[in-house]
């Protein structure tokens, strides 16, 4: 079958694009082997897609970067994959004073570059440059521009989406930030109740609150000119138990004190990752602090000084400090993409929010399991990332990403190379997030000190009671009190339950 300007192109078993389509995921673990796949590069063809399915009852999937960490397209019962890797058009809607993006869009090369290079703005968005915007959107995606701007979410204006009401009809509806308009709720679920469970995003458009008139240029966030950008090694002989101890602490108390939206380090972005054995030497690193300043505040070479001589001059630390450059903040997103986007192979990954510091008992766990044996791993790392400033200026009800005064979002990632270690690096990752959780039942359980986790890094062991003891549902440490107005919500717009995978938002 042909494609035309409402038919997407087909692609069955037997067609030579298949393989290439079933094997993209980023997370080698997972195959997508639907029956077909349908690669659309218009709404009109999405709604055909989606229309035909329900109408040959196909267990639908959507995928737009393939980047999902967990097993949501190659689900065995998933018939159908409607890729949208080809819908990456941006480009500035006149009409309704805002730039339109489609999911497909990759965030360095077809946002952030086009973005900043024709208007001089940027949405603030994730730091890996090969995401797609599809899914970082729904599930309330953050990056390095988040502490001085806010979440990406809290600039967009629109989105459209393919639904299926009762009769099984497929079609196309926008929904905006505008409170009377009659799918404002459908808007919201869309800012952070994560992706696939409401209908197919075919277009987002971005436009900042409060922002006026019709100048492109001003109706999105001007990132900085320059970045100023520091990078601190920890040699591993040097990074002891205390020594992480110190590390870690000061690291999550300078966020603690640090981190209201008006602060003057809002223009400050750092993630501290700790690494786990490297079985060579010479790149047997222990762990690497990376922080990006805003070169245009006032004093930001002394507030950068500043806290690295907090978090870096603790007693017992022997830091290797790398001179600081100032690059612009172009380069800036790709240095940080670069970096992220090296981590490719079979995965696992685990995600927390974090109000304070790790306490001493988490360091020591963390200490424990990435410098212990017990997986066959080619990197272990937890990255704990500054989260905060403008993200905490929202209201927890404005979108539906409940968790708005963290401080700090943690990422842990195995990545391994041969099947064979499945079982091994998979019992290695459980135990290790269970240790360092151990006093909230393994999982990061809303409180003081916590709350909950992100659900762009899709964890579906959060879901089983054996590996899940607090008694705190999967939804609740994902969507917290959000969840019962996003089952409404899906309700309304998916009755038939066409949409949804294993993490996705439940009907009655």
């Amino acid at each position: 079958m042909s494609a035309s300007a409402s038919q997407p192109s087909v692609v069955g078993t037997d067609d030579p694009r298949y393989e290439d389509l079933a094997t993209r995921g980023n997370n080698k673990r997972f195959t997508a082997r639907p029956r077909e796949f349908r690669v659309v590069t218009s709404t009109a063809e999405v709604v055909e897609a989606v229309g035909e399915a329900v109408r040959d009852g196909l267990k639908i999937a959507v995928r737009s970067g393939g980047h999902g960490y967990e097993n949501f397209t190659g689900d065995p019962a998933v018939q159908l994959v409607i890729d949208l890797g080809e819908m990456r058009a941006v480009s500035f809607d006149t009409g309704r004073r805002a730039f339109m993006v489609e999911p497909g869009a990759r965030l360095l090369e077809d946002v952030y570059g086009p973005m900043y290079e024709r208007w001089g703005v940027a949405v603030p968005a994730g730091n890996s440059n090969k995401v797609g915007l599809g899914g970082h959107v729904q599930g309330g995606g953050y990056g390095s521009l988040c502490r001085a701007h806010g979440l990406i979410v809290d600039h967009l204006y629109a989105v459209e989406v393919v639904t299926v009401d009762a009769a099984g009809e497929a079609r196309a509806v926008i929904a905006t930030r505008e409170p009377d308009d009659p799918h404002h709720d459908l808007w919201w679920a869309l800012t952070g109740g994560g992706a696939g469970t409401f209908g197919v995003v075919t277009r987002f458009w971005f436009r900042s609150p409060g922002a006026t008139g019709d100048d492109p240029a001003h109706l999105l966030p001007r990132p900085p000119a320059e970045m100023i950008i520091s990078t601190v090694l920890f040699p591993r002989p040097g990074l002891d138990k205390p020594a992480l101890r110190a590390l870690v602490g000061a690291f999550g108390r300078w966020h603690e004190r640090n981190s209201a939206p008006d602060s003057p380090y809002a223009h400050l972005f750092s993630s501290l990752v700790l690494l786990g054995r490297n079985p060579d030497p010479e790149k047997d690193m222990g762990a690497v602090l990376v922080t990006h300043m805003d070169a245009g505040r006032p004093g930001a070479e002394r507030l950068l000084q500043d806290f690295l001589d907090e978090v870096t001059g603790r007693a017992g630390l022997s830091p290797v400090v790398l001179p600081a450059e100032t690059v612009p903040w172009t380069a800036s997103k790709k240095a940080l993409g670069d970096a992220q986007d090296a981590e490719i192979g079979r995965q696992k990954v685990k995600s927390a929010n974090l109000r304070r510091s790790f306490s001493d008992d988490q360091a020591d766990a963390l200490f424990d399991f990435l410098n212990g044996d017990g997986h066959a791993n080619d990197s272990s790392l937890v990255a704990i990332d500054s989260y905060g400033g403008r993200v905490g200026a929202v209201a927890p009800d404005d979108t539906a990403v409940a968790q708005r005064d963290s401080v700090m979002k943690v990422l842990f990632m195995n990545t391994w190379q041969d099947a064979e270690h499945d079982a091994a690096n998979l019992d290695w990752m459980r135990r290790f997030y269970g240790a360092v959780f151990a006093k909230t039942g393994g999982v990061p359980v809303p409180g003081d000190d916590q709350d909950g986790c992100f659900i762009n890094f899709p964890d579906t062991d959060l879901a089983d009671p054996a590996l899940n003891t607090s008694g705190t549902p999967w939804h609740e440490l994902y969507f917290k009190d959000h969840y019962a107005r996003l089952r409404d919500i899906r309700a309304a717009y998916d009755p038939r339950g066409v949409f949804g995978h294993a993490l996705s938002v439940r009907t009655a």
